[in-house]
This record gives C-alpha cells, structure tokens and sequence, in this order.
C-alpha cells in the first residue's frame, strides 16, 4: 500500500486512477478477446448444415 501512495506523490492521482482502472479490466479484456477469437465458430455452428457447406 506505501508503494500505491508514494506513486500516487510522484505521477498525480489521475495517473494512479487509470492505472488502477486498466488493471482491473485486464483480465475482462482477455477474455473480451478469447470470446471474439471464437464467435467465427459459434457462427458457423449455428448456421443451418445446407447454407454451412
């Protein structure tokens, strides 16, 4: 916690707020992208088997 407010000093609390925002959604990006990476899939399952081939 000391090393969060000594950065806090250093680079300003609007700096501190976004790198604490874009850490949080870290993990939620990933998986944002894991999910994009497999719709192309999801889509061709879906599709009926006569419009697919």
């Amino acid at each position: 916690m000391e090393q969060w407010i000594a950065m806090a000093k250093d680079v300003g609390f609007p700096i501190m707020v976004t790198l604490y925002l874009l850490y949080r959604i870290e993990g939620k990006l990933d998986e944002l992208n894991r999910s994009i990476q497999q719709l192309p899939n999801a889509i061709v399952q879906t599709l009926p088997k006569d419009k697919a081939s």
